[in-house]
């Protein structure tokens, strides 16, 4: 005769539970990614105009341009990119993620004559990086359900000569082209929670 194993009454129960709780976990560390930075972005004095006719500074992201909504670029419009500048380059970051500042976007090798992205746009000069999902381009706010409003900084710098990456470069490597030729820059920043 085999003998039966005795487990403590509900156990059996209980095993969705655990199972959907350890599922729900690895899901979670899989959405982080493993690609987070320190700190906050390059620094270089704030004389850029940046604005997005899609929210105010300080302001709501419409869920359009979020992972609940269509997960496209919202549109962006700059001035006072200084002469001496050679390129442009955008970083979207969320500092407020628990696993340090998350990267949604990092966009380089874009025209100084430019004045501006259209929703969803990529010019065809530039190039994409790998955000801290792990994939290359743009993916949108994607704050854990019940957080408090995450903000979503842009930061659009212009450069004095274009990074030499090429598209999928890492954040770290985004950041590092960017603090190493950076004139000036400026700042938007959104909130969106869940």
């Amino acid at each position: 005769m085999t003998r039966r194993r005795e487990y403590p009454r509900g156990v059996w129960r209980r095993r969705p539970q655990v199972a959907a709780a350890i599922v729900a976990a690895l899901a979670l560390l899989a959405a982080c990614g493993d690609d987070s930075v320190e700190g906050p972005p390059p620094a270089a004095p704030d004389r850029l105009r940046l604005t997005s006719a899609a929210f105010e500074p300080g302001g709501s992201i419409p869920v359009r341009f979020t992972c609940d909504g269509d997960d496209v670029s919202p549109p962006l419009e700059w001035s006072r990119v200084p002469e001496s500048a050679r390129s442009l380059a955008l970083l979207m970051e969320d500092p407020d993620a628990p696993g340090g500042t998350f990267v949604h976007w990092t966009l380089f090798g874009v025209a100084p004559t430019s004045t501006g992205l259209e929703e969803g746009e990529v010019p065809a000069e530039a190039r994409e990086g790998e955000n801290s999902f792990g994939e290359t381009g743009y993916s949108g706010p994607c704050p854990p359900e019940g957080d408090e409003p995450h903000r979503y900084v842009f930061v659009l710098y212009a450069l004095r000569s274009a990074p030499e990456l090429d598209a999928g470069a890492s954040p770290e490597e985004v950041r590092d082209a960017v603090a190493d030729r950076a004139l000036v820059r400026g700042r938007l920043t959104g909130r969106f929670g869940r």
